[in-house]
């Protein structure tokens, strides 16, 4: 809505003298809308017919904005009648050709949202829209597709792409180029679920009970679809659900190369913009065929520089583990660190059990080390993030299992001194005393005791 509205801001001001808006807004101060007949002749025959007409328009389109910021739809579609009826009558060819794309966001907005509109009147509205003025169409086109789409229009929405896709209107059809792309993406992309509709079809049947032709009819669809999504993907941009789709094409009909291919391209072409979700992509396609887990530590390790918090990060943080190499291991230690610094993951009970496993590892291998470059980071900081007197005991009262392996890293980090781990330590010694007690010798053993933790 706020987009919509900087928009028509930005619009109205070519539209609309801007030094006569003050003037207006003192005419109308809370007039009750629909504007009466005579508040609009007053209007028009205050001044010549030009200025009487940017007035007037100036005020209609002033109220039309404070009803769909307040969400009075029925309101706004009131005031939309009045201002068809002054464009009609008083707007010249150049105001009437930037008011048709005044009416269409205005008109698109009330009728998406009107309790009372139905399909019908925003297929005819839109169908009037397009054939009053060229400018925008292809936008316009889109708009209505995704409508249509999202009623569950499927064949309408494809019948309008095709229309869209073969429109020429000299050098305006040129300078909306750059919609062409989103066209047949978006009829590739119904092509594509049309075969996998299809295919699911199939799959329901026995084997070999598919004719001859179904297989053409669904080829057919696979080569349609391959065929428009590969075009889309050439031009540089944000592809997500049109690449998962060519994917899982290419993984069906050619196998698991070309669809590594198309995601490695997609994830590391410069022509593309960083894009997280490419690599997500990458490294689930690498896992479900068990690439080696070089391959996915590396697709892994990029998307931890991008989101250092992704989910997926628990999975770099396995295969990191699962490695022979002590410097992987050591990695391994880093990502849960990392994770950590995020509120999402701070009452993670999976990444405390991983953390309070793998340092007690870097203990035993002699690398407290490890621990030490991590706590430097972050001890101005953490102590009052992870390991407040407060948390300890709410964190015991949630679960003591969680709680006791939070104070174990506190220790180690801290010394037994820091407030967590003491809070801990005197609620679980009345249920726990042997295990508390093992727990503070341990601490006591292997603590960084850094002055902070004092």
């Amino acid at each position: 809505m706020d987009e919509l509205i900087a928009e028509l801001q930005e619009e109205t001001g070519n539209f609309l003298a801007d030094d006569e808006s003050a003037e207006v807004r003192g005419l109308c101060p809370e007039v009750k809308l629909p504007l009466p007949e005579s508040v609009l002749q007053f209007q028009i025959h205050r001044s010549t017919k030009q200025r009487s007409f940017r007035r007037t328009a100036k005020v209609c389109l002033d109220y039309i904005r404070d009803a769909l910021l307040q969400h009075q739809w029925q309101r706004a579609a009131d005031l939309m009648v009045n201002l068809f009826e002054i464009l009609e009558d008083y707007g010249g060819n150049a105001q009437k050709t930037t008011a048709i794309e005044i009416i269409w966001r205005l008109g698109s907005e009330i009728l998406h949202n009107h309790p009372r509109s139905t399909v019908e009147d925003v297929i005819s509205f839109s169908s009037k829209m397009k054939l009053t003025g060229v400018k925008n169409y292809l936008q316009k086109c889109l708009e209505h597709v995704i409508y249509l789409l999202y009623n569950g229009m499927l064949n309408e929405a494809y019948l309008e792409l095709s229309n869209a896709e073969t429109w020429r209107y000299g050098n305006i059809s040129s300078s909306q180029s750059e919609l062409i792309p989103f066209i047949q993406g978006y009829k590739a992309l119904l092509d594509y679920c049309t075969w996998s509709k299809k295919y699911e079809e199939c799959k329901k049947r026995e084997e070999g009970e598919m004719d001859m032709g179904t297989e053409q009819e669904m080829h057919n669809y696979f080569r349609q679809a391959s065929i428009g999504l590969n075009q889309t993907l050439q031009h540089p941009g944000v592809w997500d659900p049109f690449v998962l789709s060519y994917v899982n094409l290419l993984e069906f009909y050619d196998g698991f190369d070309e669809a590594l291919k198309v995601l490695d391209n997609y994830a590391y072409d410069s022509k593309f913009p960083a894009n997280p979700n490419a690599h997500v992509y990458l490294y689930e396609l690498l896992k479900k065929n068990q690439s080696s887990p070089k391959k996915m530590i590396r697709v892994l390790k990029i998307l931890s520089q991008m989101v250092p918090s992704h989910e997926l990060m628990l999975d770099l943080n396995s295969l990191l583990v699962e490695s022979s190499k002590m410097k992987n291991r050591k990695e391994g230690l880093v990502v849960l660190f990392n994770l950590l610094d995020f509120p999402s993951w701070k009452e993670n009970y999976t990444v405390w059990k991983r953390l309070i496993k793998q340092m007690k590892y870097a203990v035993t291998e002699r690398h407290a080390s490890w621990m030490g470059e991590q706590w430097q980071l972050r001890q101005n900081w953490w102590p009052a993030f992870h390991f407040s007197e407060r948390q300890a005991r709410r964190n015991f009262e949630a679960n003591a299992s969680f709680a006791y392996r939070k104070a174990t890293v506190a220790g180690l980090l801290m010394g037994k001194g820091c407030k967590y781990f003491i809070t801990v330590y005197r609620l679980g010694r009345k249920v726990e005393k042997p295990k508390m007690k093992k727990m503070k010798q341990y601490i006591k053993e292997h603590s960084l005791r850094t002055p902070s933790g004092s």
